[in-house]
């Protein structure tokens, strides 16, 4: 046993030495062929197909053998009807829900693309159509997720109905971004929250000090320079340092407020997060569930269609993304099987 462990793990480094080395020979044939750069192709689904074909599949593998081909008659007898009735003048009528997401990093380095995601449904969309964004941040950068919350105001001064849902968290800058949203729902245990300003800086003057360096720091205008890293902070500096958080804080208030007037912004911009349940006590959301509950029966009425923008990788990436996954999992097999060995050792 100890021996083909052992054996395995050889083989394992090995293909993962290999891998490396063909994922860098691509990666440096793609930059050589300039195929680095991003491509991008719209996706288009509509999600009420989506779970119409699920529902029919487990309806036929639940049902006994001799009643799938009635099924399969019923089912094309519906697809007949649906047909004769799906003419222009139902199509008019019927509402359509367009979904967005979002899954923000500290730099909010998607907001790109979700614009030209954004531009693509203002394009196309109707009075009355809804627009669904689920979102899932953290927070990060307040200038990127200023940005970013300004798209989200785009749907709404389009005259779109908008609805946010998060399902796992939307706090500081995710919190700025789902707040623009006519209505706005999480899951019960989703974190929300965190309106408040915060920001760091190690000091290494003293450091630099007790070894006799100096650090020479020239500005022109007085506040070019707050707080630094290698230099003597001043408390004018702190001081000024402190309003700019402060001023960034207000901002961040005011547009709360402006968008959710019947909150009491003053007692939940206190940096404090909150759970879905306690959330939706303090007003800070407006409904409990969960995006796939809120699509789902948003189904009954609605056309519902998904629209995201994704990267059309060249062949090189996608035989590195291939090696990469297979790579990951040989490792997930291996640490699975040693877990497994330590439990029958027993």
């Amino acid at each position: 046993m100890e021996e083909w462990l052992t054996e395995l793990g050889l083989f394992v480094a090995q293909l993962v030495v290999l891998a490396l080395i063909v994922g860098l020979a691509l990666a440096a044939i793609a930059r050589f062929r300039g195929e680095g750069s991003e491509r991008l192709r719209l996706r288009v689904e509509q999600l009420n197909d989506r779970r119409e074909y699920r529902r029919r599949r487990l309806a036929l593998a639940a049902s006994e053998p001799g009643a799938r081909k009635r099924l399969l008659k019923a089912f094309r007898r519906d697809d007949k009807a649906r047909g004769r009735r799906g003419g222009k003048e139902t199509s008019e009528s019927q509402q359509t829900v367009w979904v967005l997401d979002f899954h923000g990093d500290i730099r909010a380095s998607g907001t790109g693309r979700f614009a030209e995601e954004i531009t693509a449904v203002l394009a196309s969309a109707e009075a009355g159509d809804e627009v669904v964004l689920r979102l899932e941040s953290a927070g990060g950068l307040v200038h990127a997720y200023g940005l970013a919350a300004a798209q989200v105001d785009r749907l709404r001064e389009a005259g779109l109905t908008t609805t946010v849902c998060v399902d796992k968290v939307a706090a500081s800058g995710g919190y700025l971004m789902a707040c623009a949203a006519d209505q706005l729902r999480a899951a019960p245990f989703a974190v929300l929250g965190s309106i408040g300003v915060v920001a760091q800086l190690p000091n290494l003057h003293r450091l630099l000090k007790r070894h006799d360096v100096d650090v020479e720091l020239l500005t022109a205008g007085e506040y070019k320079r707050t707080l630094t890293v290698f230099g003597e902070n001043t408390p004018e500096g702190r001081d000024k340092f402190q309003s700019d958080l402060d001023n960034t804080h207000q901002l961040f208030k005011a547009h709360v407020a402006e968008r959710r007037p019947d909150l009491d912004v003053d007692a939940v911009a206190t940096g404090e997060v909150w759970h879905g349940r306690d959330a939706l006590g303090r007003g800070l959301i407006d409904a409990l569930d969960t995006s796939e509950a809120y699509l789902v029966s948003r189904m009954e009425t609605a056309r519902v269609i998904a629209v995201r923008l994704e990267s059309r990788r060249s062949m090189g990436e996608r035989l590195g993304m291939a090696v990469s996954h297979g790579v990951e999992r040989g490792v997930d097999r291996l640490l699975e099987r040693l877990d497994a060995g330590r439990w029958e050792k027993r």
